[in-house]
């Protein structure tokens, strides 16, 4: 059997709009590590040992990551005293801003050193952050301590999303996307579990256990350490790599140049202004995520005053959301080699936009838990569909930069989303009739469903660019 060609064997240049095949197909596999023949096998996305590892080390620091979460949030809530809002929203601002204004630059970094060493950097970096927030007393130092640990994740996750093609073939990067969204959202609702039982846990321990006093030891720290512990399993886990350094940057290692990381940060924006299908994935993503994104700020008033649902119909619509994108990200998994990704790409975002109309629409509880979950179906295809199509099309040496600006962009859109969605409902509540009657029906425009409505017209406008850019590529093509 010839030998599995390697990242950066070949010719390549950093605006090549398609990557080199870096593993043979599943069926003539040989694991790049240790290079034993794989075996046949009814998933054969596991047959290969080191994307295995990198996706167990996801899903570990993954798990952690929402423990820790809970854990700050309960930390900042704790710190801020008479202000517990205030201090929450502190936090959660020193988690967006890293991503404007760095994200790029750290997309830069990852494609020109090892990305085996950025993640194993990073993941140890974070657990001893982490490791330090028991120990602080004010929301500041709180906060100067979440824009680190957000710092250090902007550099692992695009480092992570650039290995993952070099890890398995082409024909399997749909069912290793689905898995790291696996990874990345599934770990949720273990997480809340844990923590409510690490909480309790600290509890006891603070109790009958004096002499951990050095460890400050209450409910937060004790999931904080948890928190640690798994980012530390994730750096073990990712030293066992190999990963392909990016060819083209070896002659810059071990220095920054400024002229020349501007100059890769505009090569990056150039491809991605002359790739009609990363520009259509961009305008998919992020522009849809301004329409979907509006349903977490007003879901749970959407429950109460339009459904009469209360908290409990708030629960059950996140968890048909939930449902519907698992199931999206199954079954697209399970016929990804029939699959046309670039064709069914807008229609997937198209149909998101169609189901949150839909559920807006509805008045009872059930028949909105149907289209909500028809939209997390449709989401959780083009989340899949959208990575992958960015993966196949953006040459190793860019692709570190890509994700960044991806990652840039979708953070933008959603903080759009968080913050106009509740502004716009207000504003529509003023200005509309508050029902209308056709025939014998008659709807109620409340505000959160006129900006529903608005949320999943925008969705349609970015599936409808999406579809024009794809199909004049075709075309060109």
């Amino acid at each position: 059997m010839a030998e599995a060609q390697l990242p950066g064997d070949g010719e390549s240049s950093p605006l090549t709009s398609k990557p080199r095949q870096s593993l043979p197909p599943p069926h003539e596999a040989v694991d790049v590590v240790g290079g034993v023949r794989r075996e046949r096998r009814r998933f054969p996305i596991f047959g290969y040992h080191s994307f295995v590892r990198l996706w167990a080390a996801q899903a570990i620091s993954s798990l952690g990551d929402w423990i820790g979460l809970f854990a700050v949030l309960a930390l900042a809530a704790r710190l801020g005293k008479s202000s517990p809002q205030t201090a929450i929203g502190v936090v959660m601002i020193a988690r967006m801003i890293p991503g404007f204004f760095l994200a790029s630059f750290g997309g830069v970094l990852v494609d020109r050193w090892s990305r085996k060493r950025v993640m194993v950097t990073c993941d140890i970096g974070r657990g001893m952050v982490m490791a330090s927030l028991p120990f602080l007393h004010t929301v500041w130092e709180l906060f100067l301590a979440s824009l680190l640990l957000e710092i250090l994740s902007l550099l692992w996750t695009p480092a992570k999303e650039a290995s993952v093609p070099n890890l398995v073939p082409k024909e399997q990067l749909t069912t290793a996307n689905s898995l790291s969204l696996v990874a990345a959202y599934g770990t949720f609702p273990l997480a809340g579990v844990i923590s409510a039982v690490l909480f309790k846990v600290a509890e006891w321990a603070s109790h009958h256990y004096s002499g951990l006093h050095f460890l400050n030891l209450n409910k937060e720290s004790v999931a904080i350490y948890a928190d640690v512990a798994s980012f530390f399993v994730s750096a073990a886990l990712i030293s066992t790599l190999t990963l392909q350094r990016p060819q083209p940057e070896k002659k810059r290692e071990g220095r920054i140049d400024l002229s020349a990381t501007i100059k890769d940060l505009r090569e990056g924006w150039g491809f991605i202004a002359h790739s009609p299908v990363v520009r259509a994935v961009l305008l998919g993503l992020g522009t849809g995520l301004i329409g979907g994104g509006m349903v977490v700020p007003l879901g749970p008033t959407f429950s109460s005053k339009v459904l009469h649902g209360g908290d409990a119909g708030f629960t059950l619509l996140l968890t048909a959301m939930g449902t519907g994108v698992a199931i999206g990200v199954l079954g697209l998994s399970a016929v990804q080699r029939r699959v046309p990704k670039e064709r069914l790409f807008p229609w997937a975002v198209l149909g998101a936009g169609g189901a949150l109309i839909a559920g807006a629409a509805m008045s009872s509880l059930a028949l909105a838990l149907v289209f909500v979950g028809a939209m997390g179906i449709f989401a959780g295809g083009v989340y899949v569909m959208g990575f992958t199509l960015v993966q196949e099309n953006v040459s190793d040496e860019i692709r570190g930069r890509v994700f960044a600006t991806l990652y840039t962009i979708v953070r933008l859109c959603l903080v759009i989303a968080l913050t106009v969605g509740p502004f716009l409902a207000l504003a529509f509540d003023n200005v509309s009739p508050g029902s209308v009657t056709v025939g014998a029906v008659t709807v109620q425009l409340s505000g959160v469903r006129l900006t529903l409505w608005l949320g999943g017209v925008i969705i349609i406008g970015a599936g409808l660019l999406a579809e024009r850019v794809l199909r004049g590529h075709e075309i060109r093509a």
